[in-house]
């Protein structure tokens, strides 16, 4: 209990201290006028007050996913806390807060378009592909899950549920961003912060013992430490998903000051969220045996509902629906309406008239539905790695802004590096990778890693001289 104390604690300090030290060291500009201010289309630039930004790029980037990833993560014991902690204050939210802050600096472009403009064209073109897939398989995804649940307690069929899920997604994605997603959202994040703290509360309450750390790998299959917990617990610590959400409050924040509450603070909320429920998940099944088992019986969807249930009485089972149902729902909206703005940004096409925004949407849809017939169980195995590599672009992204600018790049340069240490181990060693030995893939991901880092600093050096070299010109 003292380790799950501490570490709340730690994320609680960590967002007030480091949180601000980021924000410092970006130089966020609170006289600087922010795109919603300043090209403002009563859609997708849409002025909002801050507290209910904080709220919805909180559902935006959470959902299921710091509930879900922690308590498949919780299987490597109290370690996961460990993670979660120091990869949300230290990776996650550096790279939330840069994701949205970029865009923000760049007139609320899509994150394909500012990973361009440091990391090139050719970049920027595979971006912008694998944003839009991603996209849709997430919200695809989304789908079928949530309306297979609902099939279970009503009478009426998935296939039904599907075609209502769908018509909701279709109008968050047409419809002004403060219309229904500013109006919905904000009820469904405090319920999910809500579900987190009484499940806290009720662990207190009830006496439930929660592990001490430990770095011994306690994971019942013993899989490795390295890099599967990092890659399992994405959302919760980072997610390259959260770069793809953070370009739609970049679009309606007035003062720069705002993005560390709203991209900073957001995902340090999620980190809170996925430590109460890796502790929970632990603690209430006795031991990563007992959590391994029960979700051979019924996945982490059970396992919500019946600690929800037990530990929080009728209001809980609510609660438990609430996340199992609705938060996925709300993911995958915002999936459908990221992937319009992000083709839009491609295509350089206003949406403002609603013309135009059917002409991107529909095709989307239509995509979406063709893919709902699809069956996912291989293709999505990829999403995990495939979301972490994002991420790890991101931060490169963000490391070459900080370095042109002779600002302490060190902030995004390292997460950087450990990510594609990350992203490449995994890559090797996955079996849906190349299923290479652990001597192979661990020493390869850790020179691949080196190897970047030696490579944004060599380009860094060129920048820094041809800058001198400029400066002398023109003296």
């Amino acid at each position: 209990m003292v380790t799950f104390i501490i570490s709340l604690a730690i994320l609680v300090l960590g967002y007030a201290t480091y949180g601000a030290f980021v924000e410092k060291a970006f130089g966020a500009d609170a006289d600087r006028p922010t795109p919603a201010v300043t090209m403002p289309d009563g859609v997708d630039f849409v002025p909002m007050h801050p507290a209910r930004i904080f709220l919805v790029q909180f559902l935006n980037i959470a959902g299921l996913g710091p509930i879900f990833g922690a308590i498949s993560g919780a299987l490597w014991g109290p370690v996961a806390f460990l993670w979660i902690v120091f990869g949300s204050l230290f990776a996650g939210a550096v790279h939330d807060y840069f994701s949205g802050m970029l865009s923000v600096r760049h007139k609320g472009a899509s994150i394909s378009e500012v990973v361009g403009i440091y990391l090139g064209p050719v970049m920027k073109q595979v971006m912008r592909g694998f944003s839009v897939v991603l996209l849709l398989l997430v919200g695809v995804i989304f789908v079928l899950g949530p309306a297979k649940l609902l099939a279970t307690i009503t009478p009426v069929g998935a296939s039904l549920w599907v075609g209502a899920i769908f018509v909701y997604y279709f109008l968050a994605t047409m419809l002004p961003i403060d219309k229904l997603i500013g109006k919905v959202y904000p009820i469904f994040g405090a319920a999910l912060l809500f579900m987190a703290v009484g499940i806290a509360v009720a662990l207190f309450v009830g006496g439930y013992q929660i592990p001490e750390l430990t770095i011994a790998n306690l994971h019942p299959k013993n899989l490795p430490i390295w890099p599967l917990m990092f890659v399992t617990i994405a959302c919760g610590a980072i997610s390259g998903f959260h770069a793809t959400q953070s370009p739609l409050m970049a679009r309606c924040i007035t003062n720069e000051k705002q993005g560390r509450q709203a991209f900073y603070g957001a995902m340090v909320a999620e980190g809170v969220v996925a430590l109460v429920w890796a502790a929970a998940s632990i603690a209430f099944f006795h031991g990563t045996d007992g959590l391994s088992g029960a979700l051979a019986k019924g996945g982490p969807g059970a396992i919500v509902y019946t600690v929800c249930t037990a530990l929080l009485g009728g209001t809980g089972g609510i609660l438990a629906m609430v996340g199992v149902i609705a938060c996925p729902i709300t993911s995958g909206d915002t999936a459908f309406r990221s992937a319009r703005l992000t083709i839009a940004d491609f295509l350089k096409k206003k949406q403002v008239s609603i013309p135009d925004r059917l002409l991107i949407a529909v095709p989307c849809f239509i995509v979406g539905a063709v893919l709902c017939k699809v069956d996912f169980t291989v293709i999505w195995r990829y999403f995990a790695w495939t979301n972490q590599t994002l991420a790890m672009f991101v931060l490169w992204s963000a490391a070459v802004h900080m370095a042109q600018r002779g600002r302490l790049h060190w902030i995004v340069s390292l997460p950087a590096t450990f990510m594609t240490a990350v992203s490449v181990t995994y890559i090797l060693q996955a079996p849906e990778g190349l299923q290479l030995a652990t001597g192979i893939s661990y020493p390869a991901g850790i020179t691949a890693a080196i190897a970047a880092l030696c490579l944004f600093m060599v380009r860094n050096k060129r920048m820094e001289a041809g800058a001198e070299q400029g400066g002398e010109e023109a003296a």
